[in-house]
């Protein structure tokens, strides 16, 4: 049986990060899972979307509307919009947070918290409303707003609490790397290894514009010449070896 979860915010709350972790404590616990991010425009406080798909019989990494079991909102207008993705008696994760979006001051028009929270109930199975900005502030720091969320949905059985500990710190582990351990490993002989193989298999494609490359077939037996016509020169398509 197949458990599909959406996330969705606005860039920068870290929605992405979840979605990994959760995708890494599910296949810790022996599941297959597909995963994709639809960001958008993040980098501009705009929508993320993230579907982790989770079990057997799972084609594509993208959920069909109607066919998300849990929701997981990092910002309550956020849930709103994405209900659709929602099964009946689906469960929404929720930020009690409300982000104006740019229109709304140009506008005029803002919503409230309570509105999308009412909205929420009547369209969903089970609503978890968790004051964000509360227990950020109980614990000094903005950034645990996505692992507080992602931990609510071990109330839905999905994944286990210890699987979600083990994938955050897979992800974010606390003890940093000492320089010396790190030079035990870069540069080894395996390293070394996979370097030549990967060069061996590779392919660079250069486009030679004033005949500076040493790059003549008939010396190169790894060379492959392509004569383009164009205004400059010709390209090269060169084998690595």
């Amino acid at each position: 049986m197949s458990k599909n979860v959406l996330i969705c915010g606005v860039g920068g709350q870290g929605t992405v990060l979840a979605a990994k972790v959760l995708a890494q404590a599910a296949i810790s616990g022996g599941e297959y899972v597909l995963s994709a991010e639809t960001i958008g425009m993040a980098q501009r406080g705009g929508c993320v979307t993230s579907h982790v798909r989770i079990g057997q019989g799972i084609f594509s990494p993208l959920i069909p509307q109607g066919q998300a079991d849990v929701l997981i909102a990092f910002e309550a207008s956020e849930a709103v919009r994405n209900i659709k993705f929602l099964k009946q008696d689906g469960v929404v994760i929720v930020s009690r947070k409300v982000i104006q979006p740019a229109t709304a001051s140009l506008t005029g028009k803002t919503f409230s918290e309570g509105e999308m929270i009412s909205y929420l109930q009547k369209n969903a199975g089970k609503v978890i409303d968790i004051d964000t900005d509360s227990v950020c502030r109980s614990l000094q720091s903005s950034k645990v707003v996505n692992m507080v969320l992602l931990g609510a949905i071990c109330k839905t059985g999905i994944v286990q609490k210890e699987q979600l500990k083990a994938a955050l710190k897979l992800h974010h582990p606390r003890e940093e790397l000492k320089l010396e351990d790190a030079l035990a490993v870069l540069g080894c002989e395996e390293h070394k290894k996979w370097e030549a193989e990967a060069a061996d298999r590779a392919i660079t494609l250069v486009k030679e514009e004033k005949g500076v490359l040493p790059l003549d077939p008939k010396n190169k037996k790894r060379v492959l010449y392509f004569p383009i016509e164009a205004e400059q020169g010709v390209a090269y398509s060169v084998k690595a070896g």
